[in-house]
Order: C-alpha cells, then structure tokens, then sequence
C-alpha cells in the first residue's frame, strides 16, 4: 500500500468509473470504463500494481480544490521557483448538458499541467500493471503516444513530451516556463479493438473545458438546496452523481475495493457495487442534495434488480451496477493491501 491515509486522495469521476488521485498528483487507482473492472492502477493496494505521476521534481507546498460546481480537480503546486497548475479530470462527451452526464464518456483520463509563475521541472513517472498487477504490459513508443499492451487491455498516452521507455515503465523530468503546458490523455480498448489515435493539446484542451461546462450544467439544474451547509450539501450531491453508474443509474457504496478497516484486517469488502444497506441512505441523501430525478432513477433501478430473483431467497445484500447478481468473491493474494 502507498502508506497514505485515504482521506489523503481526491476522486475524479466519468460517471462510469473513477480514479483516486493523490495530493502529490499521483493517480493512483483506475479501474477504466466500468467501476468494477480489473484495475490498471492500483498502488492505493500494492506498492507494485501500478500508478501514474506527474509533480514538480523538487519540493513543493500543495493546495488542491474543486473547480466551482464540478469534480474537475485543481492542485496548486508551489515551489522554490515557480508554480504549477495541475487539472485532473474523468472526460465526459463533448456535448453533454444536464441528465446527460457521462452517458458518452469515453473512459479518458485528462490531465494538463501549467506553470503559471517562474519556471518548474516537472517529473513524471508511468508504470501501468493491468489485472490488479498482474500484467505488466510492455511499453512502445508511437508518433504522439505511449501504447502500452498486455493481456486483454492496451492503454493509449497521449504524451508530447519526451519520455525514457523502460520496457514496462515510462519517466521523464522536463521543464515548464511560465505560461507554457504540458497536456495528457489516458484511453483504454480491449486488445481486440483498433488503438485509438492519440489526443491532441488542442483536444484535451477542448474536451477538458467540456467536462468543466458538463459538470456545472448539471449542477445548475439539480441543486436548489438552500439550507445550512448549503455548499457541502451541495459537493455531497456531485459525489453521489460522480459514483452513478450512466448506464443503469445505479450508486456505488465507494469507487474502491479491498481496503481494510485496519491495516492486517481482514474487513476489506468490495464496494464498487450498490450496497442495499448503503442505498437507503443514498436515496435520502440525494433527496436532500436536490437530486429528485436521480433518487427516483436510483430506487427504480434497485427495485428492478432486487424483483429478478429466480427462487424465493432472502435479498441479498448487494447487486452489480449492471443488475447483476452473481457477485462470486474472489480474492487476490497477490497485493499487500
């Protein structure tokens, strides 16, 4: 495990999955497309399974926020020399407004790196491990892009920069002037599909603005809450729309798995899965973040999963996102965590 308390990262979603990014600006869990998919980051489990960094080089105080009305992150690096502007983001599609948030998410990790004052050595370090790190992919350099293929997965770096290729890791340090960035796209295929073609600055520019808009559409329309606490209420509502899964509107308990109560105990439950017990207060949650259109999609979807019961059983205590109710535990030996 990296030894960090988990109040020690910021969740950046798509409405489809999410990742866990570290007050350093490392990424440090990514399970992309689905919540419950095998991760290609994990070092939040194992020091081994996997991350992706980008900071100053040096020493740096750090403050970090949430853009206004979004869960577009911002983490404000200052160093002895200049200051740097990192924005993390999950891209929703390019048009989205409103309900339609995340419905076409194209499972792409955004991260644009600005300095703003001075000038900053920016390092990055890239090492990811499919299958909960279990694969460790090998690493090829294209035109504008990092491929990295292994197993079922190929995840596609979109990356100007010059990098050192190991054969399964990728790392460089390279200096940022003031006014210039360095920007980033993260998309994963299958080893069937065709790799993507490599995201432009201009792109991820572009699409990060669009999920920037997404998100404070959305926020516009669904949270009317006035009372005390009025904007934690509000960033509470986000969360709760950030762990939806688009597709079916259901709510998981976390985006994250196999994380104990203790460290060495053995309470480590997946929860990336809607959680009966934790829906009941989500659905009064949401009501109270002005989210009444979710609340209603949510207990409509968990209605109809807990009704497709093939035998008379009692109900079980968690469904899939998808509905499904075949949840076979299985464990992984093979991470610390």
């Amino acid at each position: 495990m990296t030894g960090r308390p988990i109040a020690d990262y910021a969740l950046i979603p798509d409405c489809r999955s999410a990742a866990l990014v570290s007050r350093d600006g490392s990424v440090d869990w990514l399970c992309p497309g689905r919540f419950d998919r095998p991760s290609v980051f994990a070092r939040l489990l194992d020091g081994g399974a996997g991350h992706w960094s980008l900071r100053p080089a040096g020493d740096a105080e750090v403050s970090r926020r949430y853009l206004e009305g979004t869960m577009v992150l911002e983490s404000t690096f200052r160093t002895p020399t200049g200051t740097l502007v990192l924005l993390d983001a999950m891209a929703v599609g390019p048009d989205e407004h409103g309900h339609e948030l995340g419905q076409g998410s194209p499972g792409v990790l955004l991260r644009r790196a600005q300095c703003v004052d001075g000038s900053v050595d920016l390092r990055m370090e890239y090492e990811p491990r499919m299958e909960y790190g279990l694969v460790h992919p090998l690493l090829v350099a294209t035109e504008g892009a990092v491929v990295a293929r292994g197993g079922a997965d190929v995840l596609v770096l979109s990356c100007a920069v010059q990098l050192d290729l190991q054969r399964t890791s990728a790392s460089g340090v390279f200096r940022l002037p003031a006014g210039e960035s360095a920007c980033f796209a993260l998309e994963h295929v299958t080893s069937s599909e065709p790799p993507p073609r490599p995201w432009s600055r201009e792109a991820v520019e572009e699409r990060m603005e669009a999920t920037v808009r997404g998100w404070r559409t959305w926020s516009d329309i669904h949270q009317s809450y006035q009372g005390l606490w009025r904007e934690l209420v509000h960033h509470s509502g986000r969360v709760l729309q950030a762990l939806t899964y688009q597709p079916t509107g259901a709510i998981v308990a976390a985006p994250t798995t196999s994380l104990p109560e203790a460290i060495g105990g053995g309470r480590n439950w997946d929860y990336r899965y809607t959680w009966v017990r934790d829906a009941s207060l989500t659905l009064e949650a949401l009501w109270v973040a002005a989210c009444p259109d979710e609340a209603h999609r949510f207990f409509a979807w968990m209605a109809a999963a807990a009704a497709g019961r093939v035998c008379e059983t009692d109900l079980q205590i968690m469904f899939g996102v998808g509905g499904e109710h075949d949840l076979t535990e299985r464990e992984l030996p093979h991470l610390g965590g």
